[in-house]
């Protein structure tokens, strides 16, 4: 697996990540948990991707169970989690709305959370989740710094930001901004167009992308969108010998800002086939084929 150092400065992780968004929903003991991450550290998948909500913030917790089996595997990874969503939970009954938080108290609250639920001292890559309209960029910014210097978080980084969100953040950092985590799939990568993968690439910083099979929409949906996608993706698949995933994450791994896909399966073997679709070179025609069948019409 080859590992990338993602931006200036910042932190070496392997170019493909595995996503634990939905672990609370794969039903593993602890021990089998143990067991799927030493698999995909083994395939030299060392990046792990959290967020405090996930699992309706049960998934951490989760995670740090299967790790306290065997604690010296904490050295043989890198760790992604994420702040600042407050969740309608059981945990929270007192909560209206889902709604976003990046006070110093929350994200400093959120990183003491997260760190005691995986059971580690330090985050590599601690994330704001989602743009929040009340977000003081010196605030967030003071609270970055106070966490590097107490040793609690490495590298900070953003997800779903807009370009001018991240370099409004971005100004009021001594240290650069190591990603953007965004979502890109062929039924969604709007960041191609917006500016957002623009920047990344201008400032040499790699994106994360979430979501790239959509969530199992471009498999499922009888959308005219999906049916053109399930279409194009079959006759590219049989061109590159390749599946329909592989020729989607090697989709989303052709564009020029280098994105890491998330892999959000608890099943071995489609880590191993996502692995396996990064060494596919998808050439520009069929990039665009691709393009066009997600639009609906040609280029201009």
């Amino acid at each position: 697996m080859e590992r990338v150092v993602i931006a200036p400065n910042g932190p070496e992780l392997s170019a493909l990540v595995q996503g634990y968004w939905r672990l609370a929903e794969w039903n593993m003991s602890a021990q089998e948990r143990l067991t799927f991450i030493k698999q995909h550290l083994d395939m030299g998948v060392t990046t792990v991707d959290h967020a405090d909500i996930y699992g309706d913030y049960r998934c951490e917790t989760l995670f740090g169970e299967a790790l306290k089996l065997e604690p010296s595997l904490r050295d043989k990874m890198e760790i992604v989690s994420k702040c600042d969503i407050h969740l309608v939970s059981k945990t929270a009954p007192e909560r209206k709305i889902n709604h976003y938080d990046t006070s110093e108290s929350h994200i400093t609250q959120s990183v003491n959370n997260s760190l005691s639920r995986l059971g580690v001292e330090s985050l590599d890559v601690l994330l704001i989740h989602r743009p929040d309209c009340l977000m003081d960029a010196d605030e967030v910014a003071e609270t970055f710094e106070k966490l590097h210097l107490a040793g609690k978080v490495k590298h900070f980084g953003v997800s779903n930001f807009t370009p001018s969100q991240f370099s409004l953040l971005q100004s009021r950092l001594d240290k650069p901004l190591v990603t953007n985590q965004v979502e890109i799939n062929p039924i969604n990568f709007d960041v191609a167009h917006d500016g957002t993968l623009d920047l990344m690439q201008q400032l040499r910083v790699r994106p994360m992308a979430w979501s790239c099979l959509a969530g199992g929409e471009i498999f499922h949906s009888d959308s005219e969108q999906a049916v053109r996608l399930r279409e194009t993706l079959s006759e590219i698949a049989q061109e590159l010998d390749a599946t329909l995933e592989q020729v989607i994450y090697a989709f989303v791994h052709r564009l020029p800002s280098k994105p890491l896909p998330i892999v959000g399966s608890g099943k071995i073997e489609r880590v191993k086939s996502a692995l396996e679709a990064m060494s596919l070179a998808l050439s520009r025609e069929q990039w665009y084929r691709i393009w066009v069948a997600s639009k609906g019409f040609g280029v201009p």
